[in-house]
């Protein structure tokens, strides 16, 4: 990820934010990885088959990578109804909602009992409607902090409407649909029933539903030339490539606040997962960048960790939101589920290349340096400062935040979990007393005495100065201006009595100043 350290920061290019982002939608929506990227694919070949404009393909180039982004939005509603969420989607998003058998036949065998079948009925017939427009509402205003095109806002505030005119929440029919949205619909469906059935159940399906779900000319367009249109690329590398490969127009390039900006939509999307996490990845974010500079990170290893902080939980998305919402006692297979969410978090940040140090990053805010965290199980020696910061911050601000299973702890009774923490060994103590002064808590660090007269930052810039860093570098590190490590230089100098960097460096040698690099900040 780029640091911004040496000038301007390097702009990266949207599609590549977009991509993973799509990923995780798919784990939102119970679909394998990669399923929106071939949809995305499919959904760029039909158009241009049917003589779409440029313009109009990056249109739908967009929409078919966001079209589910707002699909977090209530989805502890549908957990709560259909119990869990992430399998009840994938049958879900395949069925016609205009064939009511179909739909009833799909609900009995999810449900498995007809007692169960006849609650899930009722909760459904009670929050559909307003689920369904929860999720239009919620992908508008992603693709507004995305930067979208009006025309792809617009067609995510029509996601669950038909040609037919039987859809929702608004009715629309025929062209009121978006044009966009009319080839993504299509292409997301039949490339279900074509990675699970073939090409002849994919037009079969695409044929069925002319004149109901689907646009029947897209529809002729697409049956013409079926297979052509499927044969896309074989493999996740493939489907990655070719996707960042085939976006058409201008390429748009993001940097700075424009990155910031998609990132913390990112945190949104994962957070509205449910009620509880609202808030959750900003809130570790700012607590951690703010504790990465009390612990006296550079500026730019401290933006980020707010970045990381921001991503963390992205591979939540793979757990059932019905698992979150359980307030008794978590079964084995529900605590694996949760264990791999890390996992899923660097997976779907591993891609791009100016993202992968960041998901390495954003995947290690649950391991503990006693190496009884998740996912890897990684040990103290391996988990740089940064994760350890970024670690600290999730659980503090976790243990602030009300959950099905219990209240918000007070900001004091959160500091004293924070510090058993650190007792037992699974939390390093600088790192968590850096959350805890950024959090507002007073220091509990022991002040020591330094010799000569040296005061804690004078040591900080003399174990910077014997490190060979010059007064630029020393305040990039330490986030002081230039002259003021100017000024601290001098009072060094004056207080060990040297002239010169050489001086200084056998003085901190012979009094064992150099270990611990900043270590009792």
């Amino acid at each position: 990820m780029p640091e911004g350290s040496q000038g301007a920061e390097p702009s990266i290019r949207l599609a590549e934010l977009i991509a993973p982002l799509s990923l995780a939608t798919d784990l939102d929506v119970g679909q394998p990885l990669e399923h929106a990227l071939r949809t995305c694919l499919l959904a760029l070949r039909l158009g241009r088959a049917y003589g779409l404009s440029e313009e109009a393909l990056v249109d739908i180039y967009y929409l078919a990578l966001v079209r589910y982004v707002g699909c977090t939005a209530n989805q502890h509603v549908d957990a709560a109804v259909l119990g869990d969420d992430l399998a009840a989607r994938r049958w879900v998003l395949a069925v016609d909602f205009g064939d009511q058998a179909q739909f009833l036949g799909k609900l009995r065998q999810h449900a498995g009992t007809e007692e169960r079948f006849a609650q899930a009925l009722a909760g459904l017939e009670r929050t559909l409607g307003e689920t369904m427009a929860a999720h239009c509402e919620a992908g508008e205003r992603f693709a507004q902090q995305l930067g979208l095109s009006a025309v792809v806002q617009t067609a995510l505030t029509q996601v669950y409407e038909r040609w037919d005119g039987k859809g929702s929440p608004r009715g629309l029919a025929g062209e009121a649909i978006a044009r966009p949205l009319r080839f993504v619909q299509l292409a997301h469906q039949v490339q279900i029933y074509h990675r699970e059935h073939g090409v002849e159940a994919a037009v079969a399906v695409a044929r069925q539903r002319a004149g109901g779900w689907y646009d029947p000319s897209i529809v002729e367009c697409f049956c013409a030339d079926a297979r052509d249109l499927l044969d896309g690329p074989r493999d996740s590398a493939d489907s990655w490539d070719a996707v960042l490969a085939a976006e058409p127009g201008p390429r748009p390039v993001v940097a700075g606040e424009g990155l910031d900006r998609c990132l913390e939509a990112m945190a949104d999307f994962a957070d509205l997962q449910s009620p509880q996490f609202g808030g959750h990845s900003r809130g570790v974010a700012e607590l951690a960048q703010a504790a990465a500079v009390c612990y006296g990170l550079p500026a730019a290893e401290a933006n980020r960790v707010r970045r990381a902080g921001l991503v963390h939980d992205l591979g939540r998305l793979a757990v059932p939101a019905a698992i979150f919402g359980k307030s008794d006692r978590l079964s084995n297979g529900d605590w694996e589920r949760i264990r791999l969410h890390p996992y899923f978090t660097e997976r779907v940040l591993s891609r791009p290349k100016s993202f992968a140090t960041l998901g390495v990053l954003a995947s290690r805010h649950h391991e503990r340096i006693d190496g009884s965290g998740y996912h890897v199980g990684l040990r103290g020696p391996l988990l740089p400062d940064s994760a350890r910061i970024l670690g600290a911050a999730d659980v503090y601000h976790a243990l602030t935040e009300p959950r099905v299973h219990r209240p918000a702890h007070s900001p004091a009774n959160a500091a004293a979990q924070l510090q058993r923490e650190v007792q037992t060994g699974r939390l390093d103590d600088r790192a968590a007393e850096a959350v805890l002064v950024a959090a507002g808590h007073r220091s509990s660090a022991r002040r020591r005495t330094w010799p000569a007269g040296l005061t804690t930052r004078e040591v900080e810039v003399l174990r910077l100065l014997a490190r060979g860093l010059i007064n630029r570098e020393i305040g990039r590190t330490l986030c002081l201006t230039e002259s003021t490590v100017h000024n601290h230089v001098l009072h060094v100098y004056d207080k060990i009595g040297a002239s010169t960097r050489a001086g200084a460096t056998l003085f901190a040698m012979q009094r064992d100043l150099l270990d611990g690099l900043l270590a009792e900040r």
